[in-house]
């Protein structure tokens, strides 16, 4: 090859992260998930036989998700189309649907499939059907509850787990060894312990990482990988947050995770990494006018109150003023009591009307404005709460063919507990509360 050529193929594979430039391309050189990839385990015996049905892989980033789907389409010699559920939609399913009937069949990988609403999930469901398209979805997130009941059933469900010390260290040193760029290069991994710790058991994190601990250090000589070096070059140059990239939603899916888990430091920490980063002060306050109702709810109904308070103050003052705001409404939130009582509740009642319907409201219930809806008995018998003592009647308000179902479980906090007692004098009988 010419020295032209040369320099087109480095800097071709220069554009290519080290975690792209090392994906495996062959059972045998895949490593991790043994419980699924090991010699007689299911994948694997999937990719030897060619048998391969609808799949969905759940596992935290980085752990191969993403991988295995080429892999199977690699092994299986099909056409391969791959979608992102962030930037999707029905009509990009439809397309490859039409494109696999044409071919005959094909796989079809969608990442964070979690993301697809009911409808876009639905439009999948004939060609998974069918067998015109073998799904392959990738998700973070429980498929229990992200993936709508009839895709689930017709899919295989495999965990995918972080990968262990022993496995992200091999994962290294093939890194070094194997890669076109990296192999040119005298390399010694003296420690290893920053780099692991950084990455959390995230793959393609902790390749990306060495491979911009090695581009900061003079490679016209051995390069010396110690703690202290990663540390200071992570410290130097990760420091920055990609508000469009990877990193800008693992900080704030810590971020929140860190208030929910009512850990006000950590919570302040990843506030200070957006802020440095120049994310949108909007956007957070947003987050925590979610969670103030997601996560807190009416175990501390103040919560929404100062969310909102916090959500309007940040959008008249903006930088550097508001960081003040948002530090008081992080501590705040974070210190609450907890509950997501109200939410798991309308997700309850929203199952229970996608599963019934649109069942008749009770006659007594009903408004009968004109004549001839009283005719029909509209509002007939309606017994008026504040008629009775304590304001309060023994009634039945839902739909007969649902009526005694409990969707509301109070948390176990001060004013919960307070609302439990209520409810228990109320509908002991009816609710078993």
């Amino acid at each position: 090859m010419s020295a032209t050529g040369d320099l087109f193929t480095t800097t071709a594979l220069k554009d290519r992260p080290l975690a792209e430039r090392m994906r495996p391309n062959s059972i045998d050189t895949y490593i991790g998930q043994s419980h699924l990839m090991a010699e007689g385990k299911p994948l694997r015996r999937m990719l030897q036989n060619g048998q391969v049905s609808s799949l969905l892989f759940w596992g935290p980033p980085g752990v191969g998700k993403t991988t295995l789907a080429l892999l199977f389409a690699k092994q299986l010699a099909l056409p391969f189309y791959t979608l992102s559920a962030i930037n999707s939609g029905v009509k990009e399913v439809r397309e490859v649907i039409q494109k696999a009937q044409i071919n005959g069949k094909a796989i079809l990988f969608i990442d964070e499939i979690h993301r697809f609403n009911k409808s876009q999930q639905d439009s999948l469901l004939g060609a998974v059907e069918k067998g015109t398209i073998t799904l392959i979805g990738a998700t973070t997130e429980n498929p229990s509850f992200e993936v709508i009941s009839p895709l689930l059933s017709r899919c295989q469900v495999y965990i995918l787990k972080n990968f262990s010390e022993q496995e992200l260290l091999q994962l290294m040193q093939q890194a070094l060894q194997q890669d076109e760029l990296l192999k040119n290069y005298s390399i010694e991994l003296k420690e290893t312990a920053a780099l692991l710790k950084f990455c959390g058991g995230d793959a393609r994190k902790l390749l990306n990482t060495l491979e911009l601990v090695i581009n900061n250090c003079d490679t016209s000589q051995t390069v010396v990988i110690t703690d202290e070096v990663v540390m200071q070059i992570i410290q130097q140059k990760l420091a920055l947050y990609d508000k469009n990239g990877e990193q800008h939603y693992d900080i704030i899916s810590a971020f929140i995770k860190s208030i929910r888990g009512s850990d006000p430091n950590a919570a302040l920490y990843y506030l200070a990494r957006m802020i440095e980063g120049g994310e949108d002060p909007s956007f957070t306050a947003r987050r925590l006018l979610i969670l103030a109702s997601e996560d807190i709810g009416n175990a501390n109904p103040t919560a929404l109150v100062l969310a909102n308070s916090c959500f309007q103050a940040v959008n008249v003052i903006g930088y550097p003023e508001c960081r003040i705001i948002l530090s008081q409404c992080v501590v705040y939130l974070a210190t609450s009591a907890k509950s997501n009582a109200t939410y798991m509740a309308i997700e309850k009642a929203l199952a229970v009307v996608r599963d019934t319907g649109d069942l008749p409201v009770p006659l007594d219930l009903r408004n009968a404005p004109t004549k001839f809806m009283k005719n029909l008995d509209y509002g007939k018998n309606y017994q008026y709460a504040h008629s009775f003592e304590g304001n309060f009647v023994q009634a039945e308000f839902m739909p007969e063919a649902v009526k005694g179902t409990t969707l509301y479980e109070p948390g176990n906090n001060p004013r919960e507990n307070e609302a439990r007692a209520y409810l228990l004098r109320c509908w002991k009988e009816k609710y078993g509360y």
